[in-house]
């Protein structure tokens, strides 16, 4: 069987572009919290497919949902209505407090849109084309081309400019930066509400109301990338309902389909009836019934699961545990996150760590080179957290 993964892994170098630097593992299946390679072995799985699968594998519920669609109706064109995305959609708006929807294939797709409405929306109010958008420094958007602009890493960018522009570039958590790259021209600001790849950063929920109120002021869109850090992570459906607050654009993927490809941008009011109009923006794949389905079952599932409220009571301890191992060691420098989106930064690059644990059957994810995030699937317990913390302690102590 060794032989066998090894020969995946050589016939997928051959075959597959190499954009990703993979761990040589070959994964084979899944169930609950745990993923099983082609030997067999098992790993406890607090990357959960970075954030999506928060169900984790082969929830029942959800399981069947799909089944059912398949036997009805996989795809059909937007140029039709389908029941699952109608009713995905209704369920968007309920939850996030916004009045359009407009479904895409992948969280970067989301950012694209939500950028064009953007741009559509200062273009509609004064007829001007030199709008400019600001973002945050360390952010991280997508890959695309639009996304990749607001994206704050420079090493991410540069080999693929001229990207869409002006972008100017503010120090997140820090209004008066925010607001000395603001000006007539600005149409957009866009921030992750948690940012994930950047090292796992809420936003200060004065920061948050005080960017809202210069955006009100200046009638300037607030987009809020919650690809990440939405769809119940941080204990409420959407991060921004912490602070009691609401964007103009908010974008949302990776939990919202749980695994079959899937995102969403939703909007305001005045967003909806200034901005995009039909031909404007579309997508072949995006909200198709499989797709919408997916939504429609991972939100069910939150409600019969009680997922926010499991969320609520479970956080609270993986908090404490990553508190401990920060007191216990000194290469950690800093415990920081928000729910079930949590982040130990280290004194030293983490790849050796990361790379023990996967040996002892324990997968995790970094979010660059000093720190360590914890994405686990929303129904984690208890005794997933003790034994990671194990793993994690017996890794760091090596």
């Amino acid at each position: 069987m060794e032989t066998a993964m090894k020969e995946y892994i050589e016939e997928a170098e051959q075959a597959l572009l190499h954009t990703y630097n993979r761990y040589q593992v070959v994964l084979d299946r899944g169930e609950g919290m745990y993923l099983y390679d082609t030997e067999g072995k098992r790993y406890l799985d607090f990357m959960a497919g970075i954030a999506v699968f928060a169900l984790g594998y082969h929830d029942p519920g959800y399981d069947r949902a799909l089944k059912d669609q398949i036997d009805k109706l996989i795809h059909t064109s937007n140029y039709f209505y389908n029941v699952p995305a109608i009713r995905a959609a209704r369920k968007i708006k309920e939850i996030s407090g916004m009045d359009k929807v407009f479904f895409t294939n992948s969280g970067t797709e989301a950012v694209e849109g939500a950028l064009k409405a953007a741009k559509k929306y200062a273009y509609l109010k004064d007829g001007r084309q030199d709008h400019e958008i600001v973002a945050m420094e360390h952010s991280f958007h997508g890959r695309t081309m639009g996304a990749l602009a607001v994206t704050g890493n420079p090493a991410y960018r540069e080999p693929f400019e001229p990207l869409m522009g002006p972008v100017r570039f503010a120090a997140y958590n820090d209004f008066e930066s925010l607001a000395e790259q603001v000006n007539e021209k600005t149409c957009a600001v866009i921030l992750e509400t948690v940012q994930g790849e950047g090292g796992v950063h809420p936003a200060g929920e004065e920061y948050l109301k005080r960017v809202r109120a210069l955006c009100d002021e200046r009638d300037i869109l607030l987009i809020l990338d919650e690809i990440q850090c939405g769809m119940g992570r941080t204990g409420t459906m959407f991060a921004y309902q912490r602070c009691g607050i609401r964007p103009d654009i908010v974008t949302m993927a990776k939990a919202l389909t749980c695994g079959v490809p899937g995102g969403a941008f939703a909007v305001n009011k005045k967003v909806a009836e200034n901005s995009l109009k039909a031909g404007d923006h579309g997508t072949t794949y995006g909200g198709n019934p499989l797709a919408a389905a997916a939504a429609e079952a991972v939100f069910a599932r939150y409600e019969e699961l009680n997922l926010l409220d499991h969320v609520n009571r479970v956080a609270p301890y993986l908090e404490e545990k990553l508190d401990g191992l920060a007191a216990r060691y000194d290469c950690i420098k800093d415990r920081r996150g928000a729910g079930l989106l949590q982040a130990l930064e280290f004194d030293r690059p983490v790849g050796e760590i990361t790379a023990r644990a996967l040996e002892k059957g324990l997968i995790l994810i970094n979010a660059g080179s000093h720190v360590i995030r914890f994405v686990p699937a929303l129904v984690v317990e208890k005794e997933h957290i003790d034994e990671m913390t194990d793993i994690l302690e017996s890794c760091i102590g090596q």
